[in-house]
């Protein structure tokens, strides 16, 4: 018979965005843990919703709303949006999630803020940037995310508070969290949504406000 599932993983992700957010003259504070639930069994996540997370990360719109119903009315949940977003789920994004991490084309702009205006509620967004500019991933290029950003403000009203971006495997991450930094700065956003289990350390240093944690949290998955 296998334990029940524990919070120690939890515990111990906390411990080194402390350790991490003070080794770069940070506070604790300033860095949210966005504990990444997409496909994780209840029996998981309840433990660690026990000892106090309530920030949780999802891939699937869908998925989402079957593993959250009933349960992000209560407690000061908040639900980020993390993976690709089709247009024609905009209307349960702006109705289900806090933040929406995934904005990178102007199709879904427009779809956002007409949902956003229908509904009057306005989830938090970041725009993902494709730092690597991998074919395979979504995200703005860097080059084009200056532009981007404009138009998300301009053409459609949105106001974005940051940036977000999922380094190519296999790479030094800290050049493309150094690059995202750069673009938001630039752009006066405060946000960056960087860093996951391997790397979320680093990202910390290179001035992450969230990290998506998903295995170092509940372990991995089956």
């Amino acid at each position: 018979m296998s334990a029940a599932p524990t919070a120690q993983g939890y515990d111990d992700v906390v411990a080194r965005i402390a350790r991490a957010a003070q080794a770069a003259g940070r506070l604790a504070g300033a860095v949210t843990l966005v504990a990444v639930s997409k496909q994780q069994p209840w029996e998981a996540i309840e433990p660690v919703l026990a000892a106090g997370q309530r920030v949780f990360g999802e891939n699937r719109v869908q998925e989402a709303l079957a593993r959250w119903a009933g349960k992000t009315a209560a407690g000061g949940l908040t639900l980020h949006l993390i993976g690709p977003l089709q247009t024609n789920k905009a209307k349960d994004a702006v109705a289900h999630f806090g933040v929406i991490e995934t904005l990178d084309r102007e199709k879904l702009a427009r779809a956002l803020a007409d949902e956003v205006q229908k509904q009057g509620r306005t989830p938090r967004l970041y725009i993902q940037v494709n730092t690597g500019e991998e074919a395979q991933k979504a995200g703005v290029i860097p080059a084009e995310a200056d532009a981007f950003i404009a138009a998300v403000r301009g053409a459609y009203g949105l106001t974005p508070e940051g940036l977000m971006c999922i380094p190519p495997a296999g790479e030094p991450a800290g050049p493309h969290f150094a690059l995202l930094r750069k673009i938001a700065e630039r752009n006066g956003l405060s946000k960056l949504s960087m860093g996951m289990s391997g790397d979320f350390e680093t990202a910390i240093r290179f001035g992450a406000t969230s990290v998506r944690v998903g295995s170092a949290v509940f372990g991995a998955r089956g």
